[in-house]
């Protein structure tokens, strides 16, 4: 399993309904994402910085993604240049299903 996480600065900080706003707006392009399994939005504390935690199938799946028009909407939606980190993730603990699973 492949967690990236991505993260802009923002032009100018944000309030929570805002994020929530805009973040919804976004949401339906992420879904029926190939090897796409969970997509959490992120905002800081402060909210001048957002970003996403992706959960991936595979690190293919996860450059499929993030590709130059990929770029360039994050760019023409939130005015900056996104960075994108990949780990990989051997481990995950569910608490909701009460379980450990290994990849």
């Amino acid at each position: 399993m492949i967690i990236a996480i991505t993260g802009f600065a923002l032009p100018k900080p944000i309030t929570h309904g805002e994020a929530r706003s805009i973040f919804l707006s976004t949401a339906p392009t992420y879904q029926d994402v190939p090897g796409l399994l969970q997509k959490h939005y992120l905002l800081s504390e402060d909210g001048a910085t957002a970003g996403g935690v992706y959960v991936w199938n595979s690190q293919a799946d996860a450059e499929a993604m993030y590709t130059p028009a990929w770029r360039a909407f994050v760019r023409e939606k939130y005015g900056t240049e996104p960075t994108v980190t990949y780990f990989d993730s051997p481990v995950m603990v569910d608490n909701v299903a009460q379980k450990v699973f290994t990849y």
